[in-house]
């Protein structure tokens, strides 16, 4: 089980959009040094959408093979076939990852029951950890607290990234799935709350730019210090939002180039970050202390 800010990693790329692994392993090297509890790989953040099969498996297997145990590797494996879930998921183990990152299926809009058989057929065929990922703004479908109990019953399944920004929702998922069960807030702007009311962490967008600072805050949040955790997110209240003007990872990859982090890459169809937002992301990183 992981406590605190766990990175949904970006996924560094050229100009030419080829994957820049020599960055990936700065990134990496990055967060082993400044807190940060796990690595998220190849999920929505990563644009696991446009990375060819072969490509998210190299970038998982990368990651687990540099990071070598300094920090847990989660691996983004999930998708809206069940079948295709499977097989990558199976692959993808063959890495030494930690465990899976598992989103609900989107667009073919599964009802409650087929979630449940979607994700205890994927929790059956794997050897690892699964963390459900419910993001209902992306996936059109919303994972309810009662479907996730029922998964929670699972022995493969540890715990539900949940980025609705619903934060009422950790007290009923908490006495619906136990004690054991792990909480993540999946929503940057109200991940403080999240914790304090009993989440165990927060897979961030906002840790790829700000990863000590998020590190602090969520240290002191899962440990109930309101106070501190509050003093800590202030200087990320602006990163938690901006970077989140365009769709992600846009914002996040530009910050990061802009802090000489990752070459500009992105691909199709998301595209470099408009120039009318370029001023307020640089703000935003002020803010923070990220220049």
């Amino acid at each position: 089980m992981y406590d605190g800010s766990l990175v949904a990693l970006v996924t560094p790329m050229g100009d030419d959009g080829d994957v820049d692994f020599s960055s990936l392993e700065r990134l990496i090297d990055w967060h082993v040094g400044q807190g940060t509890a796990a690595l998220v790989i190849a999920g929505t953040t990563g644009e696991s959408a446009t990375l060819t099969k072969e490509e998210h498996l190299e970038v998982i297997r990368h990651s687990a093979e540099y990071a070598d145990g300094r920090l847990p590797v989660i691996a983004g494996t999930g998708s809206n076939s069940t079948a295709q879930t499977v097989d990558l998921s199976i692959a993808a183990g063959a890495a030494p990852i930690d465990g899976y990152l598992v989103v609900t299926p989107y667009y073919n809009k599964p009802t409650q029951d087929g979630l449940v058989q979607h994700f205890t057929t994927i929790a059956d065929a794997v050897d690892k950890p699964i963390m459900l990922y419910n993001v209902p703004g992306r996936t059109a479908v919303d994972m309810q607290p009662e479907t996730v109990a029922r998964l929670a019953e699972h022995p493969k399944i540890f715990g539900i990234k949940e980025a609705t920004g619903e934060v009422e929702r950790v007290a009923v998922l908490r006495e619906l799935c136990g004690e054991e069960f792990g909480l993540y807030s999946g929503d940057d702007p109200t991940a403080r709350e999240f914790m304090l009311a009993g989440g165990r962490g927060v897979v961030s967008v906002t840790a790829n730019v700000a990863p000590q600072r998020m590190a602090a805050m969520c240290a002191a949040a899962v440990a109930g210090d309101a106070d501190e955790a509050a003093n800590q997110d202030e200087m990320l209240l602006a990163l938690h939002n901006d970077l989140f003007v365009e769709a992600n990872p846009i914002p996040v990859k530009w910050a990061l180039h802009r802090m000489g982090m990752i070459p500009p890459g992105i691909r199709l169809p998301l595209t470099p970050l408009s120039a009318e937002y370029r001023a307020r992301i640089e703000s935003a990183l002020r803010q923070a202390d990220c220049l």
